[in-house]
C-alpha cells in the first residue's frame, strides 16, 4: 500500500493555512510566544532526569496523548515516538542515552489499536524506490498482529547489550477507541 505525497494529504490540509494567511508552522511560533509568557523558572530549571526514571517508546500516532493518558507531566518522563512504537536501531541509541546518562530504570512499550503500520509492507521501500529513485536503507517494521509486534519489541529491549536495566519491561496496547491501556504478556 503506498502513500504517495498527495494522498497523503487530507481534506482539511486546505484549511492549514491560519486564518491570517499564515502556516500551520506560524501558529505554532504563535503559541509557543503565548506559552513562554507564562514559562516559569521552575519549568526552566527542570533536570534533563525524568523525575519518575521511566522512558515511553510509543508510536506517533496523534490520538495519543500520553502525558494525560498516563497519569504524568512534564519531567516525569521521557518520550520515545516513531511509525508504530517499534524498536529500531535508533531507539536502542535513545534508550541506551536515557539509561546510562540520564538515569532512566523502566521502560513501557506503547502501541495502539488501529495503527496504520498495519497496512503498510515492506513493499513500501520499492514503491519508495521506484518513486524516488534511491531505496531507503530502513526497514518499514510494519507487523499485522499488535501484540506480537509488542511481545517483539520487548525482547529487543530485554537483549540489548547497551542497556543496563532491562528487567523493568513492559508492553501495553492502547484502545484509541476507550482510552485504556491492556497489557501484552511477553510469553503468550
Amino acid at each position: 500500500m503506498s502513500i504517495s505525497a498527495s494522498q497523503a494529504q487530507s481534506p482539511s490540509d486546505d484549511n492549514a493555512a491560519a486564518p491570517s494567511g499564515g502556516s500551520v508552522t506560524d501558529r505554532i511560533v504563535e503559541a509557543n510566544a503565548r506559552y513562554a509568557t507564562a514559562y516559569t523558572d521552575a519549568e526552566a530549571g527542570m533536570d534533563a532526569r525524568p523525575a519518575q526514571k521511566v522512558t515511553v517508546v510509543t508510536c506517533m500516532d496523534a490520538r495519543l496523548n500520553l502525558p494525560e493518558a498516563l497519569g504524568l507531566k512534564v519531567g516525569d518522563l521521557h518520550t520515545l515516538r516513531n511509525a508504530g512504537g517499534v524498536i529500531t536501531d535508533d531507539v536502542i541509541r535513545s534508550l541506551t542515552i536515557s539509561q546510562r546518562a540520564l538515569g532512566t530504570r523502566s521502560v513501557v512499550l506503547i502501541h495502539h489499536s488501529g495503527c496504520g503500520m498495519q497496512t503498510l509492507t515492506e513493499d513500501f521501500r520499492n514503491e519508495l524506490a521506484d518513486e524516488v529513485g534511491e531505496r531507503p536503507n530502513w526497514a518499514v517494521e510494519s507487523f499485522k498482529d499488535v501484540d506480537a509486534d509488542v511481545r517483539q519489541s520487548m525482547q529487543r529491549v530485554r537483549t540489548s547489550p547497551f542497556l543496563l536495566h532491562t528487567d523493568d519491561v513492559r508492553g501495553f496496547v492502547f484502545d484509541v477507541k476507550t482510552g485504556l491501556l491492556r497489557e501484552v504478556d511477553p510469553q503468550n
